[in-house]
């Protein structure tokens, strides 16, 4: 008879632990009964494991369990005072920053307007900082999306060029943390992939539009980054009657547009938009305008990739220039069908998926720090 394969008992704890961790994670406070249900774990092993874990000041009691029949049960937690992780979302004029917990809990959030020195790190780190001493934990790591691309290594190449990693490696020194540095619209996708519009589908790109139009590309459920991070900078593509390396649609454009109509060059592609909606014919031409540029993006990505669909995120969820999509795409349908959905999270979608995966690093780097045994001194 075969026997079943027996390994060190600092494994199995290790293991055992992380099972635990990540279900109080997962749900919430639970009691002894719940986490065996959770876990498969024997009542003896959730037992030893959660004293293992309090020791280590990873858990702490959570109240009681009075809505079950029988007597009370005692509910544990993960331990409020473990630490956060910041999730920030960089644009050209503001960070919108949200530190969360490792059950990817909300706890603080600020959204502040850059200042006219231009101290991008100062500013982040400010408003991280003011964030972490109303919560009384420290800070262990930072995800960060930011416009322009992001190389491996976390260098940003955006309209001032190419820094070489200077702003991750000084917003991680200003912080005392490590700091990852993602494309924003990557982290747009990230979040319809993990929470939205994207979770049934095995491959998509989000077509986001905000000061400029970016794409994020998820194939086979996997976010798509290019070999130099350049996958995605959709908003240069050649499109007739445009100059090679013009941009398609930025901020720029829709007050070149709004000049040709006689609108307000100064005014919004929100209030543009608005506009549409009212009933005003020359801001109607605007978006039609808008959506055909933004359809032929997508049928140039769809020749390539043949994603499942497009969706369409940031400014671009406004009903009015969803509708001048779809009437685009629909002239274009014998030749060359196109899917349209639009964002779970609109505008949001950048700091939705920092937040997740600020959250899930933090998890890992919580939980390893937790189970790993302390190194033995001579």
């Amino acid at each position: 008879m075969s026997r079943p394969l027996a390994g060190p008992q600092s494994l199995l704890r290790t293991l055992n632990g992380r099972a635990i961790l990540e279900a109080l994670a997962r749900s919430g406070p639970q009691t002894r009964a719940e986490l065996m249900a959770a876990t498969g774990l024997s009542r003896t092993a959730v037992t030893q494991v959660l004293r293992m874990l309090d020791a280590a000041g990873a858990v702490a009691a959570a109240g009681v369990d009075r809505d079950t029949r029988g007597p009370a049960a005692g509910r544990v937690g993960l331990h409020p005072r473990l630490g956060f992780a910041a999730a920030v979302h960089v644009d050209h004029r503001a960070a919108h920053v949200v530190l969360v917990d490792a059950t990817g809990a909300v706890r603080a959030e600020q959204h502040a307007p850059f200042p006219m020195s231009d101290d991008r790190v100062g500013h982040i780190a400010g408003i991280i900082d003011g964030c972490r001493r109303a919560l009384k934990g420290p800070v262990h790591l930072a995800v960060v999306g930011v416009p322009g691309i992001v190389t491996p290594e976390g260098g940003i190449r955006d309209d001032l060029g190419p820094d070489g990693g200077a702003f991750r490696t000084a917003l991680s020194d200003a912080l005392g943390c490590p700091v990852r540095v993602e494309n924003d619209v990557n982290l747009a996708a990230l979040a319809e992939l993990t929470a939205g519009t994207g979770g049934e589908l095995a491959s998509f790109a989000l077509l986001h539009l905000d000061d400029g139009l970016g794409a994020g590309i998820v194939i086979d459920g996997v976010l798509h980054r290019g070999f130099s991070g350049v996958a995605g900078e959709v908003a240069y593509l050649p499109q007739t009657p445009l100059p090679i390396g013009a941009p398609i649609v930025n901020d720029a454009v829709v007050g070149d547009l709004a000049l040709g109509l006689g609108l307000d060059v100064d005014a919004s592609l929100v209030a543009h938009l608005e506009a549409a909606a009212a009933g005003d014919e020359s801001a109607q031409k605007l978006v039609a305008e808008l959506g055909r540029r933004i359809v032929l993006v997508a049928g140039t990505v769809g020749l390539v990739l043949d994603p499942e669909a497009f969706i369409l995120g940031g400014d671009a969820v406004h009903p009015m220039l969803v509708e001048a999509v779809a009437r685009v795409a629909d002239e274009y349908a014998a030749q060359l069908p196109l899917r349209f959905l639009v964002s779970s999270f609109g505008p949001e979608a950048p700091l939705v998926g920092a937040v997740g995966e600020a959250a899930s690093a933090l998890r890992v780097a919580l939980f390893t720090s937790i189970l790993t045994p302390p190194a033995k001194t001579r």
